[in-house]
């Protein structure tokens, strides 16, 4: 941990990505909902692997991705998250260490396999993720670097992991002991479907435990049953500090207190694959928050970030942020 502590500490899925291009036909013919992120088991996994095409395999998960991307923008970040000791396990731990972010969860020398993420993108872009947890599920409260939270800035939760009941206890005990010791705590709805299966559980999370909230339109409007854009943004307002709305080609919205800033969103050229879209926005929200960047500018290296990883299949940056940023707000 640097002397100083990190930026940010997320606490997430370890997994590692496979990416590939499909048909609709192909996602209807398996029963997979298109655009959603569906919990499968390794036979599952296996299947659809087999029936996949030429696939491009990345160190992936949500909250690994944007601690990547605030790497990239220069900010310090850390991340933890369970792998198996086993292949997949040691490319991950590699590939997070080497883009610059501290990882030192240990491994787990017994138990399911590294995670892994089967990810569909169809010509429109969109990507359908198949996602068989493995390793992820084993993550506890005895794995929170308790040092790294109480150093950190903020401590940021990815909604996806909100389904294994330890890592909910882990969750919980990482916002009390930033909490206790004067940190913000973030939160990532994740997935309108983890919206659905933990409703009452996430409103009682953000109303408790959460400083910081990132959604996009289709989970904030799940999370508060509301009917438009405009009702689950003012059902949100004053339940935490800050809250960044994203609304893909619309931009986002960023409630702060009283104010309320929309920021367009960045000009893309041509979308490829929206794979780690939101993970990079929040990433590049985080990196402008922690260095105390006003919400509007946070926004703005929040949409850069995600314009650069829709351009090209993958969830991680192939550009220099911190030079994109750099250009277009100095």
């Amino acid at each position: 941990m640097p002397e100083s502590g990190y930026d940010v500490v997320a606490i997430g899925n370890a997994i590692v990505d496979v990416v590939a291009s499909a048909e609709e036909a192909f996602l209807a013919a398996e029963g997979v909902p298109k655009g959603a992120m569906t919990l499968i088991d390794a036979p599952r996994a296996e299947e659809l692997y087999a029936r996949m095409g030429p696939g491009l395999e990345m160190s992936g998960g949500s909250a690994a991705n944007s601690m990547v991307g605030l790497a990239g923008l220069g900010g310090r970040g850390a991340f933890i998250g369970k792998v198996s000791d086993d292949q997949l396990g040691a490319i991950f731990r590699h590939d997070i260490r080497a883009a610059g972010v501290g990882f030192d969860t240990p491994a787990a020398l017994k138990g399911p396999p590294t995670a892994r993420c089967l990810v569909f993108v169809t010509p429109d872009a969109q990507r359908t993720l198949c996602t068989m947890l493995g390793a992820c599920t084993e993550l506890g409260p005895e794995d929170i670097d308790e040092a790294a939270v109480r150093a950190a800035k903020v401590t940021y939760l990815e909604g996806y992991l909100w389904d294994p009941p330890r890592a909910k206890e882990a969750f919980v005990k990482a916002a009390e002991v930033a909490h206790g010791a004067g940190r913000e705590v973030a939160l990532s709805l994740s997935d309108p479907f983890c919206v659905e299966r933990h409703r009452a559980e996430f409103r009682d999370l953000v109303d408790g435990h959460v400083d910081i909230l990132f959604a996009n339109e289709v989970e904030i409007s799940s999370l508060y049953q509301a009917e438009t854009f405009d009702e689950a943004l003012q059902a949100v307002r004053g339940r935490c500090r800050l809250a960044a709305l994203t609304r893909s080609e619309k931009g986002c919205v960023v409630l702060d207190g009283d104010e309320v800033h929309v920021v367009d969103a960045e000009p893309a050229g041509r979308v490829v694959d929206t794979t780690g879209a939101g993970d990079l926005f929040a990433g590049g929200f985080l990196y402008g928050y922690t260095q105390g960047r006003g919400s509007y500018d946070c926004g703005r290296i929040g949409a850069i970030a995600a314009a650069e990883v829709i351009s090209h299949y993958g969830a991680r940056p192939e550009k220099l942020l911190a030079d994109l940023i750099a250009q277009r707000l100095g």
